[in-house]
């Protein structure tokens, strides 16, 4: 209950109506413990409340994103994942063979951050950030 309250409290803040299929999608995505898509939160939304439709999914999760609550990760073609993140910084390494996702800590990409802004004066915003390759497991498949 803890948790739906300050969902709930940083919505209002933020000037969003609360609504019961907000506070299921949000507790949907904070409880998961993974990344899901938007039929995994509908399905588990409709468990609770079966009239949500993917829209409302979508759009939630947007407001959820814009409030730096939830990352998108778009896994290449319509493929999107979606995670609580509560404004952390999240990043991923991504194998484009088996669709494996590995956590990358936020120490990697802050030199990278530092360097864009020395070179081009730009403020990097990498907050959510995805890299795609091979994995090690994959590569090694292969050369068998």
């Amino acid at each position: 209950m803890a948790c739906e309250q300050e969902t709930a409290n940083t919505l209002r803040e933020a000037g969003f109506r609360v609504t019961p299929q907000r506070l299921l999608v949000a507790s949907a995505l904070r409880h998961a413990g993974r990344h899901l898509s938007a039929a995994e939160i509908a399905d588990e939304v409709r468990t609770v409340y079966p009239m949500v439709d993917l829209s409302t999914v979508y759009r939630t999760v947007e407001m959820l994103k814009r409030l730096q609550l939830a990352t998108v990760t778009d896994m290449g073609g319509d493929d999107l994942l979606f995670e609580w993140s509560a404004g952390e910084a999240h990043h991923h390494l991504i194998c484009s063979t088996c669709r494996r996702m590995q956590v990358l800590d936020h120490r990697y990409l802050e030199r990278l951050a530092e360097e864009v802004g020395r070179d081009f004066g730009f403020q990097a915003d990498l907050q959510h950030f995805a890299i795609f390759g091979v994995c090690q497991e994959c590569r090694e498949g292969a050369k068998t």
